[in-house]
C-alpha cells in the first residue's frame, strides 16, 4: 500500500521563489504542496487551516518574520515540522531559528541539493542543518565545552574541521572518504584526533553535540 504523501506548505514573500520551489518539490512522488503563504501571518493562518506535515519557511518576510512565525507555529501546532529555508548563512539566524522550534535549516543557494532530503528528514522526526552551517554549531560547542589549557582553545586543522562537519551532518565514513579523496582508514584517524582534541568519547557524541548543548532540541 502506498504511503501518504508528505503535505508541504511553502512560506516566502517572493512568488517566483514559491513557484520554483513548488516545481522542484512536486517532481517527488511522496510530496504534495498543499498551499502557499506570502508572509508570516498568512503562514500561521494556513497552518491552522491546512495542517501540513512540514512548512518550508523563509526568515525575512513582511507582517511577521520567520523566526517569530516559527515560534508561534511550534507552540500552536507542534505536529507540523518547521524547516527554515533562507538566504542567511550565519549564526545570527541559525541559533534563534532552532530555539524557536525549527527542526531544520537550509540555505537557499543549496536548495536544489539539500531541500528534498531535509524535508524527508524533518518529517521523520529528525533534525537537519545545512552542512555549510554545521561549522557554526561546532564552534559554539568548542567554546562552551572544551576547557582551556593555559589560555589556549584546541584548534582543529582545516581537514579535521571538514571531517567533523560531515560527521555531524550524518555522512558515513565511506561517503566522507569519497568526498575528500582519502581512505576510510584516514577518516577514522581524523575521527580519533577530533575526539581527543574536543574531549569526546564516541562518534555519537560528535553527532549529537548540538543536542547535548541545547542548541537543538530532541523533541517536537
Amino acid at each position: 500500500m502506498r504511503e501518504p504523501r508528505i503535505r508541504i506548505l511553502l512560506a516566502d514573500d517572493h512568488a517566483m521563489i514559491r513557484s520554483g520551489l513548488r516545481a522542484l518539490l512536486e517532481r517527488e512522488d511522496d510530496f504534495a504542496v498543499v498551499g502557499e503563504a506570502g508572509n508570516g501571518l498568512e503562514a500561521l493562518d494556513l497552518v491552522g487551516k491546512l495542517h501540513p506535515d512540514v512548512i518550508v519557511l523563509d526568515i525575512t518576510m513582511p507582517a511577521l518574520d520567520g523566526i517569530e512565525a516559527a515560534s508561534r507555529i511550534h507552540e500552536a501546532f507542534p505536529d507540523t515540522r518547521i524547516l527554515i529555508l533562507t538566504m542567511h548563512q550565519d549564526a545570527q539566524y541559525l541559533g534563534p531559528a532552532l530555539k524557536a522550534g525549527a527542526a531544520g535549516y537550509v540555505v537557499k543557494r543549496a536548495a536544489d541539493t539539500e531541500l528534498i532530503g531535509a524535508i524527508r528528514a524533518v518529517h521523520r522526526g529528525e533534525k537537519f542543518v545545512d552542512p555549510s552551517m554545521v561549522g557554526f554549531l561546532v564552534q559554539d560547542y568548542v567554546q562552551r565545552t572544551v576547557p582551556q589549557a593555559e589560555g589556549d582553545t584546541p584548534k582543529l586543522s582545516e581537514r579535521e574541521t571538514a571531517v567533523l562537519r560531515m560527521m555531524a551532518a550524518g555522512f558515513a565514513y565511506k561517503e566522507i572518504a569519497d568526498r575528500l579523496g582519502i581512505s576510510t582508514k584516514t577518516v577514522e584517524t581524523y575521527r580519533e584526533r577530533i575526539k581527543e582534541k574536543l574531549g569526546l568519547s564516541s562518534r555519537s557524541e560528535i553527532v549529537r553535540f548540538a543536542l547535548e548543548q541545547g542548541i537543538l532540541h530532541s523533541g517536537s
